[in-house]
């Protein structure tokens, strides 16, 4: 099967079961932030990054601001440090979708990355479509509930090189979840489209229905090691590569 980009286009990427392999993000990227918070924390401890990242774990947890969400463990940096530590991997225990725990993981992420010690996988099949739809005129945009800086980090260190300048835009949980219908149509509203001109890509048929509803185009992609799918009626293909480029 194949499904189609229309001229002009935007195609909308999920990362994990998309570009890029589940059981890299499982089994690679989670792990680092496991074993490297707790030195992350000391070493960063005070930048403002940080601070950014825990005022938005704060406003998660339905409190007004770090400080109120620290409480008594405020009074000690260790304490404050050993809380959040223990409240970050309960997060990622239950695969929380939470803005502020996805800042924090893209902090710990970019010394990864940055130190050499992180190389992104994608797919094969990926560096050619973006080329291929870019240098036809078409649009690249990513959304994952992976944070924006995470999102640069992946794609600037991946296996096959430096692939951002191949993506118009970023978008992650702070337009809203990925299964909401609403995000859809703020996506749409900041990249300036209409439905018909966007094409959403997604191993999740929640996703897919959601930007259905939107208006906008859809395919499920379907690799190897993704999740069974169920019963859905979206297009379905296993490769970027069949994703055709038409008028």
């Amino acid at each position: 099967m194949t499904v189609r980009l229309p001229e002009d286009g935007l195609a909308l990427l999920d990362i994990e079961g998309t570009t890029s392999s589940i059981s890299f993000v499982f089994d690679v990227m989670f792990p680092f932030v496991r074993r490297e918070l707790d030195a992350f924390l000391v070493r960063s401890w005070g930048d403002a990054d940080l601070a950014d990242a825990c005022t938005k774990i704060a406003a998660d947890a339905g409190e007004p601001s770090f400080e109120a969400w620290c409480g008594e463990a405020a009074t000690g940096a260790g304490a404050v440090r050993t809380k959040l530590t223990a409240h970050v991997l309960a997060l990622m225990d239950d695969d929380v979708k939470a803005t502020g725990l996805k800042a924090l993981q893209g902090l710990v992420w970019r010394a990864g990355f940055e130190g050499g010690e992180l190389r992104a996988h994608v797919y094969e099949d990926v560096p050619p479509a973006l080329e291929a739809w870019t240098d036809a005129g078409r649009e690249v945009r990513i959304y994952s509930s992976g944070s924006i800086g995470a999102q640069k980090l992946f794609f600037g260190h991946t296996e096959r090189g430096d692939l951002l300048p191949r993506i118009a835009g970023h978008y992650d949980t702070t337009v809203g979840g990925k299964r909401d219908e609403a995000s859809y149509r703020r996506i749409l509203e900041d990249a300036r489209r209409a439905p018909d001109e966007v094409l959403f890509l997604s191993d999740v048929v929640a996703e897919l229905d959601a930007a259905r509803a939107a208006g906008v185009a859809t395919a499920l992609v379907n690799r190897p090691g993704n999740a069974e799918p169920g019963a859905h009626d979206h297009p379905t293909i296993t490769s970027l590569g069949q994703v055709v480029i038409s008028s």
